[in-house]
């Protein structure tokens, strides 16, 4: 089913993936660790929701319309960097290097989810944030949204999936690292997963936005 293509601001760190322009396409499967008997995700008043997840997975994407579906507010963490830092976040990792970019996105976490938390809203990570342990302790007891994506989507969305063409530097393998890195955090966080692989924008949002009015 056609939809949003995620190529919008889902711009995170530089990464090994290049930036984190979530092109999505379609959707997959759910599964959840915290839902009520009626299949509506369990969340208390003032309880934001919080996407993580690899690069092009979808997360602004996917958050923004999830926010105007729930008519709450929406951050996301990249822009706030880029806001702070008057500069792309790409532009950050390349002049200042990843410290400050991370130092940059601690900031972020923590506006966004003042931002957010009042009314419920939603935020959306940076790729690699929940590295960090101070983020993790951040987002503890807000819904985690796990957007998923395997490697070969990533891999595709990002341009890496031409095999015969030469890069110095391994960037498939660098990627692939990163995502057998990055794969156990997202899993253990999450209070729900979400296989973005074969599914619209706007059909997650959908389904996210069903399961969050239970």
């Amino acid at each position: 089913m056609a939809g949003t293509d995620i190529a919008g601001t889902d711009t995170a760190s530089t990464d090994t993936a290049g930036t984190d322009t979530a092109g999505m396409g379609m959707i997959g499967t759910a599964t959840t660790t915290d839902e009520d008997t009626s299949g509506g995700l369990v969340r208390g008043p003032g309880t934001g929701v919080v996407l993580v997840g690899p690069p092009t997975a979808g997360k602004s994407s996917v958050g923004a319309l999830l926010a105007a579906e729930l008519r709450v507010p929406f951050a996301d963490t990249d822009a706030l960097v880029a806001t702070a830092a008057h500069k792309p976040v790409g532009d950050i990792f390349v002049d200042d290097g990843e410290l400050v970019f991370r130092e940059f996105e601690r900031g972020a976490v923590a506006l966004g989810l003042d931002a957010i938390k009042p009314e419920g809203g939603v935020l959306a990570l940076g790729s690699g944030a929940v590295l960090d342990p101070d983020v993790r302790r951040m987002i503890a007891g807000q819904v985690i949204v796990y957007l998923e994506a395997g490697f070969a989507t990533v891999a595709k969305r990002t341009g890496m999936d031409r095999p015969r063409v030469v890069i110095p530097g391994n960037p498939r393998g660098r990627l692939r690292a990163m995502l057998d890195e990055r794969r156990p955090v997202y899993a253990e966080l999450a209070t729900l997963t979400v296989s973005t692989d074969d599914m619209a924008a706007e059909e997650v949002a959908a389904d996210l936005a069903a399961r969050l009015r239970g």
